[in-house]
């Protein structure tokens, strides 16, 4: 007997459906899980669309398409599904990313039409920890930015993302939107700071937060800091206050060349699960 399957734009409707799949992997799909969890499934207040996809009248995978395409536990069927729907609608996101397998699919299918990318990074290991191990001692200047430091701490994150992403957060608008996000998180009190001399020398945030699973991003030392093992200390941290006051499990992903990240982020504690892929347009 054949399955019957149909992809389709989720709506308010379908929000206990949706939460069921994204709980499947709390930590894996804690973006999205994040976004719809405050701002539900319109899309408007979503920032995108929700596409979902079923097997024989059962929701069974997501794909957030927003200023990310995020497929979410989607197998090949659904990944296809999903790839023809963005081939029709054409490419309005700034990158693809998401679990590596699925990913992977996904871009080799729309790369003939949205190709070519910026640059594509096929294999992003994801981190994940429960505790900071005590042998590991936290950074006692790490704190959480206040709202009056804002003209410090933008430097830090521009040039972080700058030298991550590879382009300026400050083109096209100027910023703006770039700025509010970094001022949401510093409201929210998820941004954390080593500032000395009223610079930045370390610095992290906690981006998507649930209450099953958070992830930290945004992790960056000041260039003549680098080598003092800041990033260890700063991000035990960032970790403590993360499983304390956030969440129980902790992510983050970083790339696989980035060998020396990846050694001081098992230091703390942090173990690889998987991994992520991202397309960069």
């Amino acid at each position: 007997m054949l399955t019957q399957t149909t992809t389709r734009v989720l709506g308010p409707g379908d929000l206990d459906a949706t939460l069921a799949v994204l709980d499947r992997d709390p930590v894996t799909n804690a973006f999205v899980a994040a976004r719809v969890q405050a701002a539900g499934l319109d899309p408007w207040r979503l920032g995108g669309e929700m596409w979902g996809w079923y097997a024989d009248g059962r929701l069974e995978s997501l794909a957030y398409a927003g200023a990310n395409l995020v497929p979410v536990e989607a197998g090949p069927e659904a990944v296809r599904a999903f790839a023809e729907r963005a081939r029709r609608a054409g490419r309005r996101c700034s990158s693809i990313v998401g679990p590596a397998e699925s990913t992977a699919l996904l871009w080799s299918l729309l790369e003939p039409s949205w190709g070519p990318a910026r640059e594509v990074r096929p294999r992003q290991p994801l981190m994940v920890a429960s505790a900071v191990p005590p042998d590991v001692a936290p950074d006692p200047y790490v704190r959480r930015v206040r709202k009056d430091e804002m003209d410090i701490v933008m430097p830090a994150c521009v040039a972080m993302f700058t030298e991550e992403v590879g382009v300026s957060p400050l083109a096209g608008d100027g910023g703006l939107l770039y700025q509010a996000r970094v001022a949401e998180l510093v409201s929210a009190g998820r941004s954390f700071a080593r500032i000395e001399d009223g610079r930045v020398v370390f610095k992290a945030e906690i981006g998507a937060a649930t209450d099953r699973a958070c992830q930290i991003q945004g992790v960056w030392v000041a260039p003549e800091f680098r080598g003092r093992r800041l990033s260890e200390t700063g991000m035990a941290a960032v970790l403590r206050y993360a499983l304390a006051d956030v969440a129980p499990l902790a992510s983050l992903y970083v790339n696989d060349f980035n060998t020396p990240a990846r050694a001081a982020y098992r230091r703390v504690g942090f173990r690889e699960t998987g991994a992520f892929m991202s397309v960069l347009f």
